[in-house]
């Protein structure tokens, strides 16, 4: 009995097979991307189904293109049955494709395994029509079949596994090729074993009131269709979501690489910062303790830069000292180089057979360092000085041994500079000092050691109380009342000084509050900020949310900032001090004269006050005419910029007299005031009325 093609069928077979094929390499590709277990496995059983149901559905598609002369159907059991193996098969080839290598005999053994279980589909299906008499198979098609099967699964599982790493950009093109070749050999393979069938005249279809070939058609081409469908637009849509997050968490790790970078670097040169050289110094310390070894720690300050950052500018002086950094980090052959000020770097020197090394060290440095710069068309040589201090002899911790070699830096500076010097133990008493006044620090805001004292500002022809500067005192346990000048300086080299600026500033807004709830009225104080501060991404919201919390305006603070840090980044200060005017404080240009200004930028600050520097107060006393022509002028110019004119340090009657004369807005210093504790400040300035200037001088002393 023969029967004939239906052409249409034959065409919906072959374009099955081709998506059948494509839905395996997408998925393949898919699941070998996925570590999860459960999504992978997820995937596998997905995967297998629709791959399983598309290359079950080709082959009954085929079967249903034969027309024979006879009502056809299909035995439900077996049909299912066959489809069972189509999935069970499949599952094994994706976790085969997906295995990370793949060779030769494990291929091999996998392709027959997998071609036999296609053709054991292949002619359960066949089976399921229950013809009677039974099929006669050509034993060289149907053998041939087998082999195309084996052959087409090895190909398929090869494939699929080289294809499962390729470039996204050549992935759709690679998988289409693979899939058309794929397609054509899974229905040589059927139409082979379609041929081997020989149905014998006279025969039945004992399944024929069972599955009908229509429903079997809808559910083989329609519904087999939709599934592949749905698997690649699933497979796409979580391919986009992989690369999506993929994406995204390359920015994030980008991202937290910068912030990481920020954190522990020095954003002017990429050194390491102080928080990372203490980091790698402790290790080279631990190592060194295990090792029995040495480590050096070099502390560099550079001679004479504050003048080279005066005179030719703060963005020609960074410029200067990127190019220093540079020079210091290639002569380092081993070992760590931070900054840690703003001209001063530390570097540490492992695993040391012979302080020698050290030394030789330091010598090179000195040596690159004869060699001019070049900044900007500007060629000009700088010095270092260099002291050094050995674990574990000169110190036993990170703290320890940066303040003795920061000691020893200085005695290369008092030995004339442009050299180094090796800490010895004459030098002891000033580490110690220097060590005592860190760790006192620490606990100085909670211990109540540290204070704010008020020091009163006067109008300068009547003489009124006009406000008050809020200075920072502290009294060591052991070590008694200890100077601003150097307390602050070791809280800016060790970086507390934020915490501590942080705190005057609470203990400020604090104290004016108090007052106010007794009932004076309220007064301006000024707070002095540092570099380091003002290099605070947050010093505006912090300083706002403070004098909130205190329930104060902000126009009775008043932040001081010296004329040299405010010109460090001159274009960031004026953005700061925007900011700050924004939120309604105002702002005071402190020690004007001493540092490197430009008209222009005075203007840009738009700063409420400009201090004069004591230098130009003390000149005063000797009635010199220069002394008060340069006075005269700085009073004229920031009168000019609409800027009140405030001069400090004011010891004598006859400064406060010549400044009056000058016109000269208020004046502040130890004729009128040494600096006071609250309750004291509170007795002699609010609890009266508000007092002129005393006509006899409070006793002079150095300061104010």
């Amino acid at each position: 009995m023969t029967g004939h093609y239906n052409l249409a069928l034959v065409g919906c077979s072959l374009l099955v097979a081709f998506l059948a094929s494509y839905t395996a390499l997408d998925l393949s590709g898919r699941i070998a991307m996925v570590r999860t277990a459960l999504v992978r496995q997820a995937w596998l059983c997905g995967g297998a189904f629709a791959l399983g149901v598309g290359i079950w559905s080709m082959h009954f598609i085929g079967m249903l293109a034969l027309r024979m002369p006879i009502a056809m159907g299909f035995d439900f059991e077996l049909t299912a049955a066959s489809g069972l193996i189509a999935v069970v098969v499949s599952y094994f080839v994706l976790l085969l494709v997906a295995t990370q290598r793949l060779r030769w005999p494990l291929l091999t053994v996998s392709g027959v395994a997998l071609g036999l279980g296609i053709a054991g589909m292949h002619y359960t299906g066949m089976a399921s029509m229950l013809m009677m008499p039974g099929i006669v198979y050509d034993p060289y098609w149907f053998s041939a079949s087998v082999l195309i099967a084996i052959g087409a699964s090895i190909a398929a599982i090869s494939i699929a596994h080289a294809l499962k790493d390729s470039r996204q950009s050549q992935l759709v093109f690679k998988r289409a090729t693979a899939a058309s070749v794929m397609g054509l050999a899974i229905a040589g393979m059927h139409y082979s074993g379609m041929a081997a069938a020989n149905f014998l005249p006279g025969s039945i279809c004992g399944a024929a009131s069972d599955l009908s070939p229509n429903v079997l058609a809808l559910v083989a081409g329609v519904i087999s269709t939709a599934i592949l469908v749905v698997g690649l637009m699933l497979s796409y849509l979580e391919s986009r979501l992989h690369r999506d997050t993929q994406r995204l968490s390359g920015s994030i790790n980008q991202l937290n690489s910068r912030l990481l970078h920020m954190a522990t670097h020095d954003p002017l040169t990429s050194l390491p910062n102080r928080v990372t050289l203490g980091r790698r110094l402790e290790q080279a310390i631990e190592e060194a303790r295990q090792q029995n070894t040495e480590v050096a720690v070099l502390y560099v300050d550079l001679d004479g830069f504050k003048a080279i950052n005066d005179s030719l500018g703060h963005s020609f002086g960074d410029e200067l000292l990127r190019a220093v950094a540079g020079r210091l980090s290639s002569g380092l052959r081993r070992g760590t180089l931070a900054r840690v000020g703003g001209d001063e770097f530390v570097a540490v020197v492992e695993r040391l057979v012979s302080r020698d090394t050290a030394m030789q060290v330091a010598e090179r440095a000195i040596a690159r360092m004869r060699e001019n710069f070049t900044v900007n068309g500007t060629s000009l040589r700088v010095t270092p000085s260099i002291g050094i201090a050995f674990y574990p002899t000169d110190g036993e911790t990170v703290d320890e041994l940066i303040a003795n070699a920061d000691v020893a830096m200085y005695g290369a500076k008092e030995s004339g500079r442009n050299g180094f010097r090796v800490f010895e133990m004459d030098m002891k008493q000033r580490s110690i000092r220097m060590l005592d006044i860190q760790r006192g620090l620490q606990t100085a805001t909670e211990d109540g050691t540290l204070s704010v004292h008020f020091q009163s500002k006067h109008d300068g022809p009547s003489g009124k109380l006009t406000g008050a500067e809020a200075l920072a005192r502290w009294t060591h346990p052991v070590l008694g009342s200890v100077s601003p000048l150097e307390f602050i300086g070791v809280a800016e080299r060790t970086g507390q000084i934020s915490r501590i600026g942080e705190w005057v500033m609470r203990e400020t807004c604090r104290q004016m509050r108090e007052w106010q709830d007794k009932g004076h009225a309220p007064m301006r104080v000024a707070i002095n900020l540092s570099p380091l501060q003002l290099s605070q991404p947050d010093l505006v919201d912090m300083a706002a949310q403070i004098v909130a919390d205190a329930g104060l305006k902000p126009s009775l603070i008043m932040f001081e900032v010296t004329e040299t840090v405010a010109m460090q980044d001159a274009e960031r200060t004026v953005e700061i001090l925007r900011d700050f005017q924004e939120r309604g404080f105002e702002f005071a240009i402190d020690d004007f004269g001493t540092g490197y200004s430009s008209l222009a930028y005075l203007q840009k600050f738009q700063a409420k006050q400009l201090k004069i520097d004591r230098f130009f107060t003390h000149s005063l006393e000797s009635d010199s005419v220069e002394s008060k022509a340069i006075v005269s002028a700085i009073i004229a110019l920031a009168h000019t910029l609409g800027m009140e004119v405030v001069a400090e340090g004011v010891e004598t009657l006859h400064q406060a007299e010549q400044l009056r004369a000058l016109d000269c807005d208020q004046v502040q210093g130890f004729y009128m005031s040494y600096p006071l504790a609250p309750a004291a400040f509170e007795e002699k300035y609010l609890k009266v009325a508000r007092p002129r200037l005393n006509v006899s001088p409070t006793p002079t002393a150095t300061g104010g």
